[in-house]
């Protein structure tokens, strides 16, 4: 059965969000260079856009202590997190332990890579775009890995993981 209640998104934030959590996404780790070392962010607005130039986006929240660093990163790298990495996500969350006593490699560019991930995105910043309360941001992507598994899923503001069915 669905609930049909009506509301008008600029006027009711908290029922718009909810209806948004609807939407499951996969979970993301974000890394760049940082000024003072290695820097991660937790984001699951990650979408393809371009496969010819392979271009992707993702988009940090202006309320974000870090947004600055990461809205002005000239490279920076998406990581795919697998079903069992709930924890790592934690780390790059508000408060998050981050890379403190974690081990990461270091591309070819300076940003720190995270192992052990489903999927990893090389970035060059393309394009950023005006997004409200948002900032999108375009990568075209220079270099990506994968590998299999499932992955790590949101919704409905609790984790999950995606299981095909047999």
């Amino acid at each position: 059965m669905m609930l049909d209640i009506p509301f008008a998104p600029d006027h009711d934030p908290r029922a718009f969000r909810d209806a948004l959590a609807c939407f499951a996404t996969g979970v993301t780790v974000v890394t760049i260079a940082g000024p003072d070392g290695p820097m991660g962010m937790t984001a699951n607005s990650f979408a393809s856009v371009s496969l010819d130039p392979p271009l992707v986006l993702w988009s940090p929240a202006r309320s974000s202590s870090r947004f600055t660093y990461f809205t002005t990163a000239h490279f920076f790298a998406i990581h795919v997190l697998p079903a069992d990495q709930a924890a790592l996500c934690a780390r790059f969350t508000r408060g998050g332990a981050g890379f403190t006593g974690l081990k990461a490699e270091i591309s070819e560019t300076g940003v720190p890579l995270l192992t052990d991930v489903l999927a990893r995105f090389e970035c060059e910043m393309h394009a950023t775009h005006e997004g409200g309360d948002h900032m999108i941001v375009v990568g075209r992507v220079q270099k990506a890995v994968l590998r299999g598994g499932d992955p790590l899923v949101f919704a409905n503001g609790t984790f999950g993981r995606f299981l095909t069915e047999a």
